[in-house]
């Protein structure tokens, strides 16, 4: 549907759609606890759905109006939820991954026993922050899992022509960071990865590293025309690993869930979303005088 409303003009910017990716986040989702930070990149309306956040606040601030989540101000790079503890998705690239391990830092201070679930991609994975990021984590032993959303193809070149090392979990072995590759597109494997991972960061034993691999199905942004892969490619993968058509194969199939049950679900998803979209291109612009406010001085 964000899709949609973009192409129809009524979202502005930058539009990155998460379509592919879903079951990354929800694996995790599932095995945090109430209390652990979620911070991310800009591919990140996924996230924030998973963390709780309110479908209708989330449509609106991609639309610009006055009832999203930073008051129609800031897009989908700059929504936050304390509230949900969302940390923001962000448009730097990887910067979140810093802010991510001061999170963790401060849980580590407080002695809260949160843990900060920090997101990025295999694009970057690559920067250099990201490597300052593991030292001080380890070093210190913060309660960080850091999440690398590898989709292939960052923001259009494969892994391979960029990555000299393609296996992501092994990004943390030269500061002593465990890792592991996880079928990113099977929810039951992100759940379980995430649970040891979770496990590790909050018994004191410092950070994780969890590469998702996964695929995403649309272009870098709305804008990207995905031409350095074949149609192919795209079309196998969703015929043969989409997270969400698993999970229905499993529940009509092993779990004997009837059909009518999930046609119920899918209504009511799709209830959800229309109701999100009618609420975000109905809902007023923000007043002028919003240009004043949350100016820190």
């Amino acid at each position: 549907k964000a899709g949609q409303l973009y192409g129809m003009g009524l979202i502005g910017g930058f539009c990155h759609l998460y379509i592919g990716q879903e079951a990354v986040v929800i694996g995790v989702q599932m095995a945090s606890k109430d209390g652990d930070q979620v911070i991310t990149g800009y591919r990140d309306h996924g996230h924030m759905l998973a963390c709780g956040m309110e479908p209708k606040g989330v449509m609106a601030e991609l639309t610009g109006r006055k009832g999203g989540y930073s008051r129609g101000k800031g897009g989908s790079m700059h929504m936050f939820s304390r509230e949900k503890n969302f940390y923001g998705g962000h448009g730097i690239v990887g910067a979140q991954v810093s802010l991510g391990t001061g999170i963790g830092f401060a849980n580590k201070y407080r002695g809260d026993g949160a843990v900060s679930l920090t997101y990025m991609g295999d694009g970057a994975a690559n920067q250099g922050q990201v490597y300052e990021s593991f030292n001080m984590a380890q070093l210190w032993k913060l309660p960080v899992v850091y999440v690398i959303e590898n989709n292939r193809y960052a923001m259009g070149t494969s892994v391979s022509r960029a990555s000299a090392q393609t296996d992501f979990s092994k990004r943390g072995v030269s500061f002593g960071i465990p890792g592991e590759q996880v079928d990113g597109m099977d929810v039951r494997a992100v759940r379980e990865a995430a649970t040891r991972a979770i496990a590790h960061a909050r018994d004191g034993e410092g950070p994780y590293i969890l590469e998702m691999q996964t695929y995403r199905y649309r272009g870098h942004s709305m804008s990207d025309p995905a031409k350095y892969r074949t149609k192919d490619e795209v079309a196998r993968m969703r015929e043969e690993s989409d997270p969400i058509e698993q999970v229905r194969k499993r529940l009509l199939g092993a779990h004997k869930v009837p059909e009518d049950e999930i046609k119920a679900v899918d209504a009511k998803v799709r209830e959800i979303v229309n109701e999100s979209a009618d609420f975000a291109t109905s809902d007023p612009e923000p007043d002028p005088s919003e240009l004043w406010t949350d100016i820190l001085l």
